[in-house]
């Protein structure tokens, strides 16, 4: 359960992941990962997150594009039998 709270800051996340913060709010952008926000705009990722943001830099150094990304997640959901929107903060679409 711990691995779902949302109490890690941007820069942790980054040195955590090796990823630039530059690259992890792209990766927001592009809806591939969901952080929360403080009453003050900051963002908070869980270990969940980091998981996450690590398999898609693996992805991405495979040659994967974000769309390719994105369709393996949405299998992958599919697969499990949760909607994407089940969780309240995926939608892939």
């Amino acid at each position: 359960m711990y691995k779902e709270k949302k109490v890690i800051a941007i820069g942790l996340v980054s040195e955590l992941t090796g990823l630039s913060e530059r690259k992890i709010r792209y990766y927001e952008e592009r809806r591939l990962i969901f952080p929360e926000r403080t009453a003050g705009g900051t963002r908070r990722y869980s270990f969940d997150d980091i998981e996450r943001l690590c398999e898609i830099a693996e992805k991405m150094e495979d040659g994967l594009y974000i769309r390719e990304i994105k369709e393996m997640e949405r299998r992958k959901q599919m697969k499990l039998g949760v909607s994407a929107d089940s969780c309240g903060r995926r939608n892939l679409g």
